[in-house]
């Protein structure tokens, strides 16, 4: 009798994998040269901007370390290396955003992309970067108690200012 199970052989998995990074990097054009100057650069943006850096300033002091995870991060989104093993959305869940901070975050990387990247590469990490932004949105909406259906997007209530 035929085992439908077949034990993967570790070795021959690694090679698969490195064929897939490799057939995504010739297409691409994508290395870790290249993810780097875009994490750089666009985490550069995302500090001098008025909506979004403040969120990230009241939480990351030293920006070495999640510079070097996001680095990893985007190396696993877009070769597929594996490299990454965090999970982002906890870390995402207790920020006070909504869809104004994901369209600002995606505005600031599609330009970063575009700015610094050639075109199938910016393609590449723009169309990843959509679906994260979407699944973070639609997680921490789930989170704060509201369902979405397809189109709609996550605005926290407004709170009226009230003087001391």
């Amino acid at each position: 009798m035929e085992s439908r199970f077949r034990i993967e052989d570790p070795a021959g998995a690694a090679a698969r994998r490195e064929a897939a990074v490799q057939r995504l990097r010739d297409e691409t054009g994508i290395d870790e040269a290249m993810i780097e100057a875009l994490v750089e650069g666009f985490y550069a943006r995302v500090r001098d901007d008025v909506l979004i850096g403040p969120i990230f300033a009241a939480r990351i002091a030293d920006w070495a370390p999640h510079l070097a995870q996001m680095k990893l991060f985007w190396s696993s989104v877009a070769l597929s290396t594996g490299v990454y093993q965090g999970r982002p959305m906890p870390k995402h869940l207790p920020l006070p955003i909504d869809a104004r901070h994901f369209d600002r975050w995606l505005e600031l990387f599609v330009e970063t992309a575009r700015d610094l990247c050639p075109p199938v590469a910016a393609n590449h990490f723009i169309e990843r970067a959509r679906r994260i932004a979407e699944s973070l949105e639609l997680g921490i909406a789930t989170a704060n108690g509201t369902l979405l259906v397809k189109g709609e997007r996550f605005a926290r209530p407004t709170q009226a200012w009230t003087p001391d």
